[in-house]
């Protein structure tokens, strides 16, 4: 049985620090089933941590929470790659940023191949923001900044 792996690769660093597709996954809170959240705002502070934002009204925010045991699935050139590990709470508000956002961050406990055998992802998913690209463009800058400080 080969060693787990437990920090990110430098494609992988990469991936997180480049707009990545994510999902997040948590443990709802008051049924215990398992739920999955794109998010956005999400970047590898280094390679044993993942810092994320979200809404502080959120669900997920209730699960976190609840329950610290999270994974995220990234889409990579090539691969999809699950990320384990236990989310604690990094920041309650992030300044200057004009809605109440938390962050948290992961500490990052092992990473998996999530691709089925035999197979290699061709396309990575894309995504747009249908709102206003300047007012995306600037609060994305805000929030990241934001999480920077945290």
């Amino acid at each position: 049985m080969t060693e787990p792996v437990t920090v990110l690769t430098d494609e992988l660093f990469g991936a997180l620090n480049h707009d990545p597709f994510v999902l997040l996954h948590t443990i709802d809170a008051d049924n215990g089933s398992p739920t999955s959240s794109a998010i956005s705002w999400i970047y590898a502070v280094d390679r044993t941590t993942l810092r994320f934002a979200i809404d502080g009204r959120s669900r997920l925010s209730t699960n976190m929470t609840s329950k610290a045991e999270v994974s995220v699935t990234l889409f990579a050139p090539g691969t999809v790659q699950t990320i384990y590990g236990t989310a604690k709470l990094a920041s309650e508000a992030l300044e200057e940023v004009p809605f109440k956002l938390v962050c948290f961050d992961i500490d990052i406990a092992s990473i998996r191949d999530a691709m089925f055998y035999g197979a290699r992802l061709s396309v990575v998913p894309d995504h747009e923001k249908t709102y206003d690209k300047r007012a995306a463009d600037k609060l994305d800058g805000q929030v990241f900044a934001a999480m920077r400080k945290a």
